[in-house]
């Protein structure tokens, strides 16, 4: 199983598409993290969504355990067949998202030029500078 783990960074959350129930989070390179990459999270097929606007100590992108869906099923009526599908975006749980995987992107912010986002469809895929992304299990 692979996790993101991108902590000590300042993530927020750039954009939700409900009619494509899409989601997506952000990190941009700032001089108060000491970060140069920008980092980007999308989920999609979004079900359910428990989110804060700002994630001020990074995330943790990983499947929810046995107990921890167990949990959130009882609380919010999720069906058991969406156990593999429920990601957690905390060490310590509290934000939670029933979706696809999550894919994520990062690149050096320097590198970007005028692109606005590494999701952007309209850009290609790997883009011309060095990036590197993966798919949480």
């Amino acid at each position: 199983m692979t996790d993101l783990i991108r902590e000590g960074r300042l993530f927020r959350v750039s954009g939700f598409d409900p009619s494509h129930r899409q989601l997506f989070l952000i990190s941009e390179a700032t001089l108060v993290d000491r970060t140069t990459t920008q980092i980007e999270v999308y989920i999609g097929h979004v079900e359910l969504m428990f989110l804060k606007p700002y994630y001020r100590k990074g995330l943790y992108v990983r499947r929810a355990t046995l107990a921890e869906f167990a949990t959130l099923s009882e609380r919010h009526d999720i069906p058991a067949q969406d156990a593999a599908y429920t990601w957690m975006l905390e060490r310590g749980g509290g934000s939670f998202v029933v979706g696809s995987n999550p894919n994520w992107r990062e690149a050096e912010y320097a590198l970007m030029g005028e692109r606005q986002s590494l999701y952007d469809p309209r850009e290609p895929w790997p883009p011309d500078f060095p990036a590197i992304s993966g798919q949480v299990d």
